[in-house]
């Protein structure tokens, strides 16, 4: 599937964010094809179908840990010390049913055994030599019918799902998947995402700056993060503020790659020449998003290229990407909608804005002298404060109608980490 050119469409009103991401949701869907690897080459992988158990686990009861396995109900009966009549390790089959008033020595994972249905601790027994030179075990009488046995099937059963498609792969599903016996995965390929800033004010790092140059740190960054949400990333590097350059790279990256991301040049001024390149060759539905920062956002499409413009300040355009270009990748990627975990924490500051605008400010969280959690606002909000981002935890989200913070508030934190999977 492929974005249509009018995918983005809408009134040039301020649009909610909240508005914006439903509106994302119904529109896009996944342009990435499929393979099959291995699982231990999965990671970070999208699932693109359901994973199912071929088997059952555990496939059959087994000991929760080293001891005896017994009947309760020779316990039950004053039968507390029994001869021991042989071991079951983990591997080994299950063997024939356990005789009553016997015990039979197991370990962690092993095979309980026909008639078998609780384990002692070996902790809580006691082992002697019997008259006829046999081991004896006595076990102790406080335990509950099925102490320690794990029941076959209690964690999966045949033909159930296990990981649905649209979910990014951890490692502990990786294990789950391995678990139920499957050797490969069906995945989506990593979304292919073009990349390059724009400004005549940019240079790389390391190279000499001339009065009003700055050094290039958003492709830095924006590429960084892209990278974390699971695309392959081409640096096509810094360009400056020329019209047919800019449009040169456009229809470049739009031929190959399946979305194309730049930084800068997407507001009205008279350099903006990115915003404009892309009403002349693709299609473009410029977002006046109710969020600061990052209002100058600029969605489209090159074809059947998806096209996001970041705002070219340092801090807007990491902000915009983890808040609108997030959900752009998650859909293009074929993952299920997984909106930003928010925590409910208190606030350790006090702020104030305007109604009618949704504002992500940065901060961190802090314990006070009782271990109490709450949040902390960096004093500058700028958009172009760079260190902020890198002194954050994350950001807390100001809503629309909110004017007023004080100390004490709850407000809604949204971690980076989660920001960026």
């Amino acid at each position: 599937m492929s974005a249509p050119h009018d995918c983005f469409a809408h009134d040039h009103a301020l649009l909610a964010l909240s508005d914006a991401i439903a509106l994302l949701q119904t529109r896009l869907g996944p342009v990435c094809q499929t393979e099959d690897l291995s699982v231990s080459e999965a990671l970070g992988r999208v699932v693109a179908a359901d994973v199912v158990a071929q088997v059952t686990v555990p496939p059959h009861d087994n000991s929760a840990m080293d001891g005896y396995a017994y009947r309760a109900a020779d316990i039950q009966t004053g039968q507390a010390t029994v001869p021991v009549a042989r071991r079951i390790a983990a591997g080994d089959p299950p063997g024939a049913a356990l005789e009553a008033g016997t015990a039979i020595r197991i370990f962690t994972g092993a095979p309980m055994p026909p008639g078998a249905d609780t384990v002692a601790m070996q902790e809580d027994c006691q082992t002697s030599v019997g008259p006829n030179g046999k081991t004896l075990v006595t076990l102790p009488t406080h335990q509950k019918a099925g102490a320690n046995r794990r029941l076959a099937g209690e964690d999966v059963a045949a033909g159930t799902v296990v990981l649905s498609a649209g979910r990014r792969l951890r490692g502990p599903d990786l294990a789950m998947a391995a678990s139920v016996g499957h050797r490969t995965l069906s995945v989506y390929r990593p979304l292919k995402v073009a990349l390059f800033s724009t400004g005549n004010e940019l240079k790389a790092p390391g190279e000499a700056l001339e009065p009003g140059q700055i050094y290039d740190s958003n492709r830095f960054g924006v590429a960084g993060c892209l990278q974390m949400l699971g695309c392959a990333v081409t640096d096509l590097g810094s360009l400056p503020d020329n019209a047919e350059r800019i449009t040169a790279a456009l229809e470049l990256a739009a031929r190959d790659h399946q979305l194309v991301v730049t930084s800068g040049g997407v507001s009205m001024g008279d350099e903006d020449h990115v915003k404009k390149a892309i009403e002349r060759i693709g299609t473009l539905h410029f977002w006046r998003l109710a969020v600061k920062p990052g209002r100058p956002l600029a969605l489209g499409s090159l074809g059947n290229t998806v096209f996001l413009g970041l705002p070219g300040n340092p801090v807007a355009a990491l902000v915009s990407l983890m808040l609108i270009g997030r959900a752009v990748i998650h859909r293009l990627q074929g993952r299920t909608a997984a909106p930003m975990r928010r925590y409910r924490l208190p606030s350790a500051f006090a702020f104030s804005k305007k109604a009618g605008r949704q504002e992500f400010i940065r901060c961190w969280l802090e314990d006070d002298a009782s271990g109490q959690v709450s949040v902390q606002r960096f004093a500058s909000q700028g958009s172009g404060v760079l260190s902020s981002m890198v002194k954050a935890d994350g950001l807390v989200d100001i809503t629309i109608d909110t004017t007023e913070v004080h100390p004490g508030d709850m407000v809604d934190f949204l971690p980076f980490a989660e920001a960026l999977w």
